[in-house]
Formats: structure tokens, C-alpha cells, sequence
């Protein structure tokens, strides 16, 4: 679930933040040009790659001003603003001392925080970060300005478009995906207006932080991939060797995005760093069969019933799902609206047979249920469980019509040749999961 977005105050204007876990260490997350802090969850990977994170710290995420759910302010853009900004979110999230995640053009500010404010900031990693974003003289490999600025003019002509070619440089492992096309779309239009888009870039273009690498005193961690795009390897390399003591490492891959590609080598890197071992922080995996069970037209029928009468029926629906769960040995890990998520161990048989009797109790009471399942590895996250798994069981879940039971591929082919029966409801695409996903409609 993602955490509550709530808001610090820097000056007169609201920046948006979340923060997740409760680890015994603080991490803010500097990111590049654009976010929308809640839309961030929509894509698995990422959701993944923060989780990953907050298991052994707590992770702090904001929204830049102009930008996502802060304020929109079209003024100009600095720094130095930037940098009062993220203390105003570490005030309000009741951080005293934090270490800072920068990626992209969120290293400039990071080098500023780190280096103005050593009591604030206690270890700085950088991944795929900058120290001057255009051309100088002893800085070669970057863009001109001019040229940045017609970069920049071309993406925003094509801003929130679905085929935008920019996923081609920030993940080129994955291009191919069109939900990763889709929910990159998205982030930008929620992110930004095109007019904004222009004036955060246009500030962005001579950004230059070098006289301060020296004063950084703060553990700090640089990593780059080898075969990035977007920025040079020149660039994490020069950071690597103007701030004293700096921790270099390159690393193997192309894409850009730290949650695209071999992520866990991004975050085992950044787990030590922190913590001194790649294991404390390591979540707990299971293959698990995930259910998602959801009451079909539930709007509607509390608004017919009223609401006593709306909540007594509430309330014998899920003794009846929680009197199933128990009888076939499932695990209510919590409920998600009106329905459950619910996991079983070892083979999906229980749970096929759990899901037929949820649907069948359902319907004596004079509701339809429709319930979505899946079968793989599954992250455990204390109580609670995460991951792709889980996230493609909610995705067959939301195609299941009233009274079905909707089940994944995997689930079918572990099954095939038992005593139940399935009917081949094709392929699909299914939203922030690559691929296409055969669907199996399981028999009364």
C-alpha cells in the first residue's frame, strides 16, 4: 500500500512528500527533473525498487515546487531553493539527520545539501548524477547549453505523448513495454504542463556545483552503469574524483532508471554503503498463490441497501471469506476495499477450491464476488507481502466479471490434468506487467 502524501511548508509554498518504512536510518530520495510521488507506485518496478529500499531505512520522497503535488510556481528556479525545500521536508517528516539517495539532476542539489549542511546529512550516494549539466572548458562531455535547450524544446513538444522515444534512452531494456510507455506518459502529464516542463528545464540547463565537491566531508558513494544514455559515465567520474574520499563504482547495463534493469545491484551497493552487509535489509521471499477477492457493484448495492443494513451484509461477507480462508488453510494478509488479499503455501489446488466456496457463500448472501489469482514468488514485508507476484493477481483480479474466479497461467499450468476445470480466456496485457499473460476462467 502506498504510504499518505502529506505536505511541508518552505516559505509560502507546499512541497509534497511520502514517507515509508522504519528502518533505523533516514533516506531522502533526490530525483532527477519531474515526479508525482503517488503516481510513483503505479509502476511496479519502482514500487519494488522503494520497498526494497525501506526495508532497512526510511525512505522520504517529495515532489520538487512547480512540479507533481507541491505548488505550481512558474518563478525562478535555484538551488538554492531547491536545497531549503527538501529541509523543509526533512523538518516536517522529523528527520534530524539523513542520508541522501540523488539521481540525475538531483545530484546538484545533493552536492549542495551535503556540502552546506553536514549536520543534516550523513552519507550521500549518487547514481547516474551530474556536477554541471552543460559545456565548459574542463568539462567536455557535456551538452552545450544551446544544445540542451533544443533537447529539451523537443521533449516538451512531444510531453505526456504514449510513444515518446525518451523510454528508449532512460530504459532501453525495456522499450518494447507499452505499460512502461503508458506510465511514463502519465508521470509527465501529472507531473508537469508542458509550459512548466520548459521552465524547470530552462533552469536546469547551466547548473554548475563544482566548487563545492571539496567541502563535501560526508561517507559519499558514486555509481554509474557503464552503458548509460542519458549522462556521460564521464559525469559520476569526475564526481568520484573531486569529493575527498568519494567510493566509485561502475556498473554493468544501459539503462538509466535505477528501478529498470539489475536493480539489485544498485540497492545492494547502496545497502552496504549504509548498513555494512547486502543481508540485513534483504526481504524474505516465498512462492505463494495470491488472491484478490473483491465484492462486484458494491457502490451500487450500499446505496440501495443503505447504510446499517449495507454494513450488516459488509460484515457476513467477510465472516464467510475469513470462515473459508481458515477451513482451506489461507492467510488473510489484509482487506483492500471491499474485498480480500489473501495468500496460500505450496500448490494453488487449496486455493482454487477456497475461491469456489468464497464465490458460492457469496452468492446465498446476494452479492457477487469476483476473485483474481496468481501463483510465484512473493516479497515478505513483515505481515504484509509485495512484488510482482502480488501486483499480477490484483491485474487478473480486475478482469474477472461477477461470480468469476480468474486465475494467471501459472496457476493453470501447476493444475493441469487435476480434477478442475478452466476455460481459455487468451491473452492479455495487463497493466505495469511486461508481456502478454494467458488467462484461465476456473469451472463451477
Amino acid at each position: 500500500m502506498a504510504p499518505v502524501t502529506r505536505y511541508a511548508h518552505s516559505g509560502e509554498a507546499s512541497i509534497a512528500y511520502q514517507a515509508i518504512g522504519d528502518g533505523p536510518l533516514d533516506l531522502l530520495f533526490l530525483p532527477g527533473w519531474i515526479s508525482q510521488v503517488e503516481h510513483l507506485w503505479e509502476l511496479p518496478a519502482l514500487r519494488r525498487f522503494l520497498e526494497r529500499l525501506a526495508a532497512f531505512s526510511r525512505v522520504i520522497v517529495f515532489d520538487r515546487r512547480g512540479g507533481g503535488l507541491s505548488d505550481r510556481v512558474l518563478d525562478e528556479y535555484t538551488l538554492e531553493q531547491d536545497a531549503e525545500d527538501a529541509l523543509a521536508v526533512l523538518d516536517a517528516a522529523g528527520s534530524e539527520r539523513t542520508a541522501l539517495l540523488t539521481y540525475s539532476l538531483g545530484g546538484p542539489v545533493g552536492v549542495l545539501l551535503a556540502a552546506e549542511h553536514p549536520d543534516r546529512v550523513g552519507a550521500l550516494i549518487m547514481y547516474a548524477s551530474v556536477a554541471r549539466t552543460s559545456w565548459a572548458p574542463d568539462y567536455e562531455w557535456a551538452l552545450g547549453s544551446e544544445e540542451r535547450i533544443e533537447a529539451a524544446e523537443r521533449g516538451v513538444a512531444i510531453w505526456g505523448e504514449p510513444d515518446n522515444p525518451a523510454i528508449a534512452l532512460f530504459a532501453p531494456s525495456m522499450a518494447d513495454d507499452p505499460a512502461l510507455a503508458a506510465w511514463f506518459a502519465r508521470l509527465q502529464r501529472l507531473a508537469a504542463s508542458p509550459g512548466e516542463a520548459r521552465a524547470m528545464a530552462r533552469a536546469a540547463v547551466d547548473l554548475d556545483v563544482r566548487e563545492h565537491l571539496p567541502r563535501i566531508s560526508v561517507p559519499t558513494l558514486i555509481m554509474h552503469r557503464r552503458g548509460e544514455l542519458v549522462w556521460d559515465l564521464r559525469h559520476s567520474r569526475y564526481l568520484a574524483e573531486h569529493i575527498p574520499g568519494a567510493r566509485y563504482v561502475e556498473l554493468e547495463g544501459s539503462d538509466s532508471f535505477p528501478f529498470m534493469g539489475d536493480m539489485d545491484a544498485i540497492l545492494e551497493e547502496i545497502e552496504e554503503f549504509l548498513t555494512g552487509a547486502r543481508s540485513r535489509g534483504r526481504l524474505a521471499r516465498a512462492l505463494l498463490t495470491v488472491m484478490f477477492t473483491d465484492i462486484v457493484d458494491s457502490t451500487a448495492r450500499a446505496a440501495g441497501l443503505g447504510d446499517g443494513r449495507w454494513r450488516d451484509l459488509l460484515a457476513r461477507h467477510d465472516d464467510a471469506v475469513r470462515k473459508e480462508l481458515v477451513r482451506f488453510g489461507g492467510r488473510e494478509v489484509k482487506t483492500v476495499g471491499d474485498g480480500f488479499l489473501a495468500t496460500f503455501d505450496g500448490p494453488p489446488s487449496r486455493a482454487l477450491r477456497c475461491a469456489l466456496a468464497i464465490t458460492s457463500e457469496a452468492r446465498e448472501l446476494g452479492v457477487e464476488v469476483r476473485i483474481g489469482m496468481h501463483t510465484g514468488e512473493c516479497e515478505l514485508i513483515g505481515e504484509d507481502v509485495g512484488g510482482m507476484a502480488v501486483h499480477l493477481a490484483s491485474r487478473v483480479g480486475g478482469l474477472a466479471g461477477p461470480g468469476e474466479v480468474l486465475v494467471s497461467g501459472t496457476v493453470f499450468g501447476t493444475v493441469v490434468g487435476g480434477p478442475f476445470t478452466f476455460e481459455d480466456r487468451g491473452l492479455h496485457e495487463l497493466k505495469g506487467v511486461p508481456g502478454r499473460w494467458p488467462l484461465f476462467l476456473l469451472g463451477a
